[in-house]
């Protein structure tokens, strides 16, 4: 594969004709409705799922807001300084909202309510509101997926306040996902108090859920559901016989979070799932002892059996705290993967969330804890039993992830050498053809959040490639630069197509979904996320560099030491993009 490095003329010497690819991308069907659209899963068979975020028209209840109170009066006034500080007037007051409602009264006015609730997103006294939803492609359209939500009474259409997690779909489009139940709003005496208190309550934090294509929703409720308990379910098979899913339930309480729930929720100053919410955050999500767990169901979605997966460790008499185990993907041969609670072997007392895989009832371990792996998981299975994941060690300061292949059968682990030593990098999935999808951070030297790019990685060659090296350098009229930019690879099928996410540079919207424009009056850009499929293609890689410029043979992240001096420059077609 050769690549030509850019001169310093680069900018008055750049070629303008189009540069050949091995992959052709297709934006997929996505929600208008919303801002941002991401890949979840893609069957053989072509079903396409997918979520979606920045909802447009989000609504606002008012009603039941006391606007002369001081933590939205204090919002305001921060609001204010901001629209000061950027040289523009403020264009609403809380009265106009009050009044009229955030989204009848202007962008501004909707986008500051939305900013506020959040900041008061633990705070059970106001409106929830969650801004992910899933969706289906059907017929080359796609369309929300509602998993738990419900028509709201304060407002027309949904509550908005609900957790979608849309995970996984079957070869006959049989999906499954997991969400909240949506919040209610409720009238609540303090004990003491002489009036009623607006509070914002729900029956659990999550349930998981099967849908059928036809629209049948048959939800998992956990072996354990005192305070609604938990729930997941992360990946789906079809079988001859139904189906097999899997996924994660709650199994108790324990005994110092229990103490916690007597000592705190009793309902006297709040309302007990308000109290139980706010232990779930408060303990990192550990308020429940969870399992990872296997269910079978029949061809009509009946459960047939439900077989819990196991622990990583064995719990001790004094352990009062919560354990966990996860499952996130099966095969067709019923070998689970996910990740599990293990003791770390130098210290009993430290537990491990490591990479494992569940078969035959047994929990096994992946990653070997004297090379330093603190955390991981596995998240993808194919049908020759090889698993793909990450592991996450301390690298150069910084905890950082890295991907790793394992077979079942050889017992071996294996870390790609990915793009450079202190890249980020994390597997998404992989086929039967033993090609690995992910992907990882680009830029070396950003001290900040790094910029990540989707990788393709065949077992058997040390090689990592960047996706977008594998797309066109200019769009069809072989002057103008190549639109998107692919950050995620999520999916890849046998056929060796690749679905994931990419980025994009539009017209930048409001809240509401209009066209942002600034204090001159011109239209601003942003970068949002859409989704593709990337589908092989006959064709060669080239650089987007001019003809007459030097080539180098790439050699993956295995490059001698000086070959690092020349990452600013092939790091600039990344940037001319």
């Amino acid at each position: 594969m050769k690549y030509k490095l850019l001169a310093a003329s680069i900018l008055a010497t750049m070629s303008t004709s189009a540069i050949s690819a091995t992959y052709q991308l297709t934006e997929l069907s996505s929600l208008d409705e919303a801002k941002h659209n991401y890949v979840k899963d893609v069957s053989e068979s072509g079903n396409i799922i997918g979520v979606a975020n920045g909802i447009y028209n989000l609504p606002i209840d008012v009603s039941y807001i006391d606007f002369g109170d001081n933590v939205i009066e204090s919002a305001y006034r921060e609001r204010e300084k901001y629209f000061k500080n950027i040289d523009k007037e403020i264009t609403f007051t809380l009265d106009d909202i009050e009044k009229n409602n955030a989204a009848a009264t202007n962008p501004d006015a909707h986008s500051f309510m939305l900013s506020f609730l959040s900041a008061q997103a633990n705070n059970s006294e106001y409106q929830k509101l969650a801004n992910i939803v899933g969706y289906h492609v059907l017929n080359g359209e796609a369309q929300e997926q509602v998993l738990f939500d419900v028509a709201s009474v304060d407002y027309d259409g949904l509550t908005r306040s609900v957790s979608n997690n849309y995970n996984a779909v079957a070869e006959d489009g049989v999906t499954v996902g997991w969400g909240s139940a949506p919040y209610e709003k409720t009238s609540f005496l303090p004990e003491g108090e002489s009036e009623e208190e607006t509070r914002f309550v729900r029956d659990f934090i999550s349930r998981g859920i099967v849908v059928s294509p036809s629209g049948l929703n048959v939800p998992l409720v956990p072996e354990y559901a005192e305070f609604g308990g938990l729930s997941s379910t992360n990946d789906i098979v079809k079988t001859n016989t139904g189906y097999i899913v899997v996924g994660q339930v709650s199994t108790g309480i324990p005994v110092d979070r229990q103490e916690n729930i007597d000592d705190n929720c009793d309902g006297e100053d709040e309302p007990v799932s308000v109290c139980i919410e706010n232990l779930y955050r408060s303990t990192s999500s550990r308020l429940f002892d969870t399992r990872a767990v296997k269910w079978t169901l029949d061809t009509n979605l009946n459960i047939t059996k439900t077989e819990p997966l196991g622990l990583g460790l064995t719990p001790e008499d004094d352990d009062g705290f919560a354990f966990i185990s996860n499952a996130l993907a099966v095969n067709s041969n019923g070998i689970v993967a996910g990740y599990s609670d293990i003791r770390d072997n130098n210290r009993s007392s430290t537990i491990r969330s490591l990479p494992v895989y569940y078969k035959d009832g047994n929990v096994v371990e992946m990653l070997n804890q004297e090379d330093d792996w603190t955390g991981g998981k596995a998240v993808a299975i194919n049908n020759n039993n090889t698993i793909v994941g990450y592991g996450i060690k301390r690298i150069d300061g910084s905890d950082r992830q890295k991907f790793f292949y394992h077979d079942v059968a050889s017992n071996s682990t294996v870390f790609p050498t990915d793009f450079f030593n202190s890249s980020s990098s994390v597997a998404n999935d992989i086929n039967d053809n033993g090609y690995i999808v992910g992907e990882g951070e680009t830029d070396l030297f950003n001290v900040g959040a790094r910029r990540r790019e989707g990788f393709l990685y065949k077992i058997g060659e040390d090689a990592i490639t960047n996706i977008n090296d594998l797309l066109p350098c200019y769009e069809a009229d072989g002057e103008t630069r190549y639109g998107y930019v692919v950050a995620e690879a999520k999916v890849i099928n046998n056929k060796n197509e690749i679905f994931g996410v990419a980025t994009k540079t539009v017209e930048k919207t409001d809240s509401l979904g209009g066209v942002v424009r600034d204090i001159n009056g011109e239209i601003e850009y942003e970068s949002i996320a859409v989704p593709v499929k990337l589908s092989p293609i006959n064709g060669t890689i080239d650089s987007c560099s001019a003809p007459e410029t030097e080539t180098y043979e790439r050699q993956s992240s295995s490059s001698p030491w000086y070959t690092l001096l020349l990452l600013p420059l092939v790091g600039l077609r990344r940037i001319l993009r």
